[in-house]
């Protein structure tokens, strides 16, 4: 090669990794922001680490996580909480701001884009499709951002965890189990989650790039996603850019 033609090759290398470079700076219109970390919980810390009334004033908030204590599950969709609890073996809900949370993940969004979902079973499918989707329409899937689904469901695995006052061991099963679980099927949803490629054991587990709350339409249950099984009826929205 000669002198030249290796200082355009070197020049167009250096351009590419720079190009490269300034994209992972980019940061997504949409912030999302976070307290707390599971690995921290995993460690046996529960104690608060933010109060929800310091964003009650944020308008189009979306938002989960986990009471303090691990007493609860926090749901908060376009600035309405929908906080789900245990009490005497039974679900019940607090549509307030006055709580504190262990984990918490938001973002402020107030608009969506919204993209029909096809030909996808499994949720390992879904995480697969957001990531092209993202990429596609804008969104720098180096940083964190939310994401929506809204529709029917095949089947959902849910649970809202109440856990023992002074146990110290944590595991995820026994997170699932602590309160109390279940399957819905063929329910109509509403799905708030967040995805990111580089928060795992931070605001979401190590086996996947996404966590997940739900509610049903009719306000009758919310929590935790543990699994999901799709069928065609159901859309998911992406920050609009």
């Amino acid at each position: 090669m000669n002198k030249s033609k290796y200082i355009a090759t070197l020049f167009l290398l250096t351009l590419f990794i720079f190009s490269c470079q300034e994209k992972s700076k980019e940061k997504n219109p949409v912030e999302v922001q976070y307290a707390g970390a599971l690995r921290t919980i995993m460690f046996g810390n529960i104690q608060p680490v933010i109060s929800l009334d310091t964003l009650s004033e944020k308008k189009y908030l979306y938002a989960l996580g986990a009471v303090d204590n691990l007493k609860g599950e926090i749901q908060i969709f376009n600035s309405k909480p929908i906080n789900s609890f245990v009490v005497d073996s039974s679900l019940q809900f607090r549509d307030a701001y006055n709580l504190k949370a262990s984990l918490l993940v938001y973002a402020e969004v107030e608009e969506w884009v919204t993209f029909p979902i096809r030909n996808i079973k499994t949720k390992k499918d879904l995480e697969e499709l957001i990531y092209e989707l993202a990429g596609s329409n804008g969104i720098n899937t180096d940083m964190p951002f939310p994401f929506l689904l809204e529709g029917s469901i095949a089947s959902l695995d849910w649970h809202v965890i109440n856990w023992k006052d002074g146990d110290t061991i944590h595991n995820h099963k026994k997170h699932k189990e602590s309160g109390l679980n279940g399957t819905l099927q063929n329910q109509e949803v509403q799905i708030i989650g967040f995805y990111s490629t580089k928060h795992k054991a931070i605001f979401t587990h190590h086996t996947t790039n996404m966590h997940m709350h739900f509610k049903t339409d009719d306000n009758a249950f919310a929590g935790h996603i543990d699994d999901l099984l799709f069928n065609n009826n159901i859309t998911l929205k992406l920050p609009k850019q």
